[in-house]
């Protein structure tokens, strides 16, 4: 809540401070943290908190299956992001290890039950890799996963760092993946690009300092 109501106040102009979304990622599996997370939602939503409409509030989850049942029974839900990043088992299990626990197509189905207001949509969060989960193979079992869903699909090309094996691919393999999904009207965007030239973009963040001896710091037994 404190860096909703900072941000709001130091980086946000007057007329915007009333219409602005706020997604929760990027700080830890926020379903892990539920009790707290939706308290804080609950106070963003509430007349005499922000105000906020559910609408402009989004939880994204690598896939807690438990925790998505219990979203699916709150009286007020904020709008659901699933980070996917691969659409079969063993794309999924080598990069997303929550996928052993919860495989994706129990996901997908509890995804397909969950409940959504008239014409809201489930977003997902799929990383391009170049070699690994952005062949025109990939895109169809993409497609084939959504078929029927209300559904729409953040396309993430991968941010490189150098301690990092992964590449991001071609901009042509990405319009050509791209294409594939809104042919088979999936509704596909691709994100972005921020923060690269100073390592803050997304799954960028870190400390370089981090792995450089400090200098004139003595090392204590």
């Amino acid at each position: 809540m404190t860096q909703v109501l900072l941000a709001q106040r130091d980086y946000l102009r007057e007329e915007l401070r009333d219409s602005f979304n706020i997604v929760l990622m990027g700080m830890g599996e926020p379903l892990h943290n539920y009790d707290n997370v939706m308290k804080a939602i609950r106070i963003l939503h509430d007349k005499a908190g922000l105000n906020m409409s559910m609408s402009r509030i989004t939880l994204s989850t690598a896939g807690m299956l438990p925790g998505i049942e219990r979203l699916a029974t709150e009286t007020d839900i904020p709008n659901l992001a699933i980070s996917l990043t691969g659409a079969t088992n063993p794309k999924r299990d080598e990069l997303m290890p929550i996928n052993r626990k919860y495989p994706i197509q129990d996901l997908i189905e509890a995804v397909r039950r969950f409940p959504l207001r008239h014409r809201q949509r489930v977003t997902f969060e799929y990383v391009l890799l170049k070699g690994i989960t952005d062949s025109k193979e990939d895109a169809r079992s993409l497609v084939r996963l959504l078929r029927g869903m209300p559904a729409k699909v953040n396309l993430i090309p991968f941010n490189e760092a150098d301690e990092l094996p992964y590449r991001r691919p071609s901009n042509d393999a990405i319009a050509q993946f791209q294409k594939i999904l809104e042919d088979a009207h999936v509704d596909a965007y691709v994100r972005r690009n921020r923060g690269n030239d100073i390592s803050a973009a997304c799954g960028q963040l870190k400390k370089k300092w981090a792995d450089e001896p400090s200098a004139g710091v003595t090392s204590r037994q």
